[in-house]
């Protein structure tokens, strides 16, 4: 009998359970490698899997049954399970969560932590999935997934990291067609990414998918729970993002279009549902007291730090005059990032936004971060940001952006002292309909690296103890931009 066979079945026929993170005081046999097979059919989770928000010493696993199911995830590290697989008689402890039933207040969806793991250090976890009928699940329990992750290294060991970014999936008609859907996805994956950060507009929710000459199933505007959910559901059939999000870490924001175009935060009736949609359908970490928060920061190792900003949620309505009391972050927020960055110990201070810091967007009122003629806009909070930068002598800080539908970089001298304070790169669409190319407003004094359109694309970044360096790779994987940034002392 295969050992994963023998796996499944000790787990399913009266082994006790533990909470997650916890490490099991009993043993259980090995499974297969992470080159075997599951037991049952892609049915039994119809939209994969996937891991996101790793830190050093935890991580949080995504997916969705079909209808409701008991699930339970067993993890340990690769060289346990290698070694048990290596000597059969030989048994691995691993940590195992208690029965998790899905159920459909979740749309069948659940995020499951994983934690007390080790800095850097390669897991594999197996889902299984049975019935949800409690009589019979010990009896129909299954392996339906497995996979393999590596938790970050510790802020205090340097070590080289490549993650690629971008957003705006979906967009204007161009959806999933054929099989695979996106296979940008695929493109991203040749790269050999450590994680992908997915900078929002994640759907479309507001643009409907035509078929043909789309595969069916979102031909229409998303206005409620259950219809977001269905374009959520829609955009995870695409094989190509599935075998992406099985072996790629994901880290996850928002922007509009996952509500609709251009929404102002509490200010809108359908945030909620929106909101509770992408919550449901992406792994994205919170505080306990505060589980509708999506900011965050990531630490890799000691040279990388990731500010990943909510540009929607709090913001202040998009036609309101720009002023003291108007805001895209909210108040908390804020002050959380400029207490972030003037704390940071990385080498580099990377602010993820999925607004560009230097686009006017058109309206009602300005969408984007800069002032527009008319007054709107939120350039009085931009320049709070700036001002914390240069008052306080942070050096080595990027911007990374997304939502235009076009690449642009620039190097930002604001202060005029003939030293660029900090830079910004933004790419995108993943699928989607190229933007109307538009120059940086002059506020922030750029200098302009690149500005161009007509292309699908994505960033790549490499991060050095002493350098940044971005490069832009199109649909096809050509190269079409590439910048270094030498780390300040």
């Amino acid at each position: 009998m295969p050992t994963f066979l023998l796996l499944a079945g000790m787990l399913v026929l009266g082994s006790s359970f533990v909470s997650c993170g916890a490490s099991s005081n009993e043993s259980v046999r090995s499974s297969s490698s992470s080159e075997g097979k599951p037991l049952v059919g892609s049915n039994f989770l119809p939209q994969g899997i996937a891991v996101g928000d790793v830190s050093s010493q935890s991580a949080l696993l995504w997916l969705r049954t079909d209808g409701p199911a008991s699930v339970q995830i067993e993890w340990a590290t690769v060289s346990r399970w290698e070694r048990a697989s290596k000597f059969a008689t030989v048994v691995a402890p691993v940590s195992r969560t208690e029965s998790i039933m899905t159920t459909a207040e979740t749309d069948y969806t659940h995020i499951i932590p994983l934690k007390g793991l080790s800095p850097s250090t390669r897991y594999r976890y197996h889902v299984l999935v049975g019935s949800a009928d409690q009589t019979t699940r010990r009896l129909s329990a299954r392996l339906a997934a497995m996979g393999e992750f590596t938790t970050l290294p510790d802020d205090k060991t340097s070590v080289a990291v490549t993650f690629a970014w971008s957003g705006d999936l979906g967009g204007q008609g161009r959806c999933r067609q054929g099989v695979g859907g996106y296979p940008i996805f695929d493109a991203i994956h040749r790269q050999q990414v450590d994680f992908f950060l997915f900078l929002g507009d994640t759907i479309y929710s507001d643009n409907p998918c035509p078929s043909p000459p789309n595969e069916p199933g979102a031909d229409f505007k998303a206005t409620t729970l259950q219809t977001y959910r269905t374009r959520h559901r829609y955009q995870r059939g695409a094989e190509a993002l599935q075998r992406f999000l099985k072996t790629v870490p994901v880290y996850v924001i928002w922007d509009d279009h996952e509500v609709r175009n251009n929404f102002s935060g509490p200010f809108d009736e359908q945030m909620p549902a929106g909101r509770q949609a992408l919550r449901e359908y992406w792994p994205i970490a919170s505080p306990e007291e505060d589980p509708h928060r999506m900011y965050r920061s990531v630490r890799y190792g000691a040279d990388l730090e990731l500010f990943i900003l909510d540009t929607r949620q709090y913001r202040s309505r998009n036609e309101d005059r720009d002023g003291p009391f108007k805001t895209m972050l909210g108040n908390a927020q804020l002050q959380w990032l400029l207490d972030g960055l003037r704390a940071s110990t990385a080498t580099w201070k990377v602010i993820a936004t999925s607004i560009p810091l230097s686009i006017e967007k058109a309206g009602p009122g300005n969408d984007g971060w800069g002032r527009e003629p008319g007054g709107t806009g939120f350039g009085r909070e931009r320049q709070v940001i700036v001002d914390a930068i240069l008052n306080h002598k942070i050096k080595n800080v990027v911007f990374l952006a997304g939502d235009v539908h076009w690449v642009q970089a620039n190097a930002y001298d604001p202060d005029r002292d003939g030293v660029i304070d900090f830079h910004e790169y933004m790419v995108g669409p993943l699928s989607a309909r190229p933007g109307r190319l538009t120059a940086a407003s002059d506020e922030l004094h750029p200098m302009r690296l690149v500005n161009e359109s007509g292309y699908q694309n994505f960033g790549l970044v490499h991060v050095t103890k002493d350098a940044f360096e971005v490069t832009v790779i199109d649909e096809e994987e050509n190269k079409r931009f590439s910048h270094v940034v030498p780390a300040r002392p």
